[in-house]
């Protein structure tokens, strides 16, 4: 049995759309905070339970009979870690044969902000004495397609990644590589390091928005402080646009790029590419 987190969340969902090609849905377990919203899930027969980063006992439940576990990381920045060791205390408990995370792209050695959380749950994983794999996900590009309509808008993209190349990819492409993984042998101790085949910059993507709306977009590079300025004023909670802003910069530094292919090389096709997300979005 294969339990999923956040199973109601943009990539759990997907997670388990893939999982469904391949696996008996009475084998998938959606762990969920509000069941009412997994309805969808359990209409296609797959199990879900009741599961609380704030009440580990449920935890125990919802991982109860399991074999394999991948944890999406938590949305909650600042909470992630403590939240995530509830799982892993819960699978150490649960004795799982292999559990998945979803970790960042390069996490030990990236410079965003972002990263801490994430390998400070790395660590702990290593020191649990548990089978695991990292899924250290790259960006995905639905994370600048989801803005478009208000830089179609106002004929500018904003940003502060300057020239970095972002080998982003979509969820999709993601959640096909995790469900590969979950249903593959001899998985514990590897670490995937998991970015799109097609690499561009914002200056780039604006350029591909504008071919396709036949409207100018200009990508405007801006400070740091600027840009999560700009962020702000567009109604962003001020830690979230910080977050933002760092992970822009981080761009610039080469943290949201890698080109070995990996991602592709799991799912056994290559990558969606910034042309077809893009349109998509439009």
């Amino acid at each position: 049995m294969i339990v999923i987190t956040g199973a109601t969340g943009q990539l759990g969902r997907l997670v388990i759309a893939s999982l469904l090609k391949t696996t008996p849905a009475s084998n998938i377990v959606a762990a969920v905070r509000n069941v009412d919203k997994a309805k969808e899930l359990t209409d296609l027969g797959v199990q879900v339970r009741y599961a609380d980063y704030n009440q580990p006992a449920s935890w125990d439940a919802a991982l109860a009979g399991a074999s394999k576990v991948l944890l999406i990381s938590s949305s909650e920045v600042g909470q992630r870690f403590a939240q995530h060791k509830t799982v892993i205390d819960s699978a150490k408990r649960a004795n799982i044969k292999l559990f998945a995370y979803t970790s960042l792209l390069h996490a030990d050695t990236s410079p965003l902000a972002l990263a801490a959380e994430h390998v400070a749950t790395e660590q702990y994983l290593a020191n649990a004495n548990l089978p695991f794999v990292l899924l250290r996900h790259g960006w995905y590009t639905e994370n600048y397609t989801v803005a478009l309509g208000a830089s179609i808008a106002h004929g500018a993209l904003y940003g502060c990644a300057s020239d970095g190349k972002i080998a982003s990819a979509s969820r999709a492409d993601y959640a096909q590589a995790d469900a590969t993984v979950l249903t593959s042998e001899n998985q514990a101790g590897k670490v995937y390091e998991l970015a799109g085949d097609y690499a561009y910059t914002l200056t780039e993507l604006a350029a591909e928005v504008s071919q396709q709306t036949g409207k100018p977009i200009n990508y405007i590079n801006l400070a740091e402080q600027e840009y999560q300025a700009v962020l702000v004023n567009v109604g962003l909670p001020e830690a979230f646009a910080q977050l933002i802003a760092d992970s822009d910069t981080g761009a610039s530094k080469g943290a949201l790029y890698d080109n070995s292919q990996q991602l592709s090389q799991l799912i056994g096709r290559a990558t969606t590419p910034l042309k077809e997300s893009v349109a998509a979005a439009i």
